[in-house]
């Protein structure tokens, strides 16, 4: 069954915590330091997200999305504008998560669709994403959404990560196949 993408609103905010943390842990074991994943918790996470949920959206140009199905949160989604200071875009993904259970079942295809689409729609002509140094299926999702490694990297807390650049809009080579 196909998700559907919406806007996130405050009553999804356990759902995304649950997406985040379980999609952390199943996608990036043996590629984040395991005391990382082990601090994780649904519980704080979601008290987090409610202590600053004005905050993160009081921009209207950042769009917090959230895929649904069967009337539980199975992704979620944010882009806005460029955060670094040295952007080689003007519009970056800051998150995409599909729960494991959903990966390879067009979650994550109709999330980054949409977000391409909102970003174009707020003026950005391109985008830039972050992506983990290891994290091969996110590497081919990517690569077959048009997006490629520009040689930027950044390192936090042992977790090394390449970004990724697209100009919005344009049309994928003959032959990519969307995951």
């Amino acid at each position: 069954m196909t998700a559907n993408i919406r806007d996130a609103t405050v009553d999804d905010v356990a759902g995304i915590a649950r997406v985040r943390v379980e999609t952390w842990r199943a996608a990036y074991d043996g590629l984040v330091p395991q005391e990382i994943l082990d601090r994780m918790d649904i519980e704080r996470e979601t008290a987090r997200r409610m202590e600053h949920w004005d905050d993160m959206h009081a921009d209207a140009r950042c769009h917090d999305l959230v895929a649904v199905a069967d009337g539980e949160v199975v992704g979620w989604a944010m882009c806005g504008p460029a955060r670094d200071a040295d952007a080689p875009a003007t519009g970056e993904v800051y998150a995409i998560y599909a729960h494991a259970s959903r990966w390879s079942r067009g979650v994550g295809n109709a999330l980054l669709l949409e977000l391409e689409r909102r970003l174009i729609a707020d003026g950005h002509a391109n985008a830039y994403l972050w992506r983990l140094v290891g994290n091969h299926r996110a590497d081919h999702f990517y690569e077959a959404h048009g997006w490629h490694a520009d040689g930027g990297e950044k390192s936090e807390e042992g977790m090394r990560e390449l970004r990724h650049v697209r100009v919005l809009g344009q049309a994928l080579a003959p032959g990519s196949a969307l995951v």
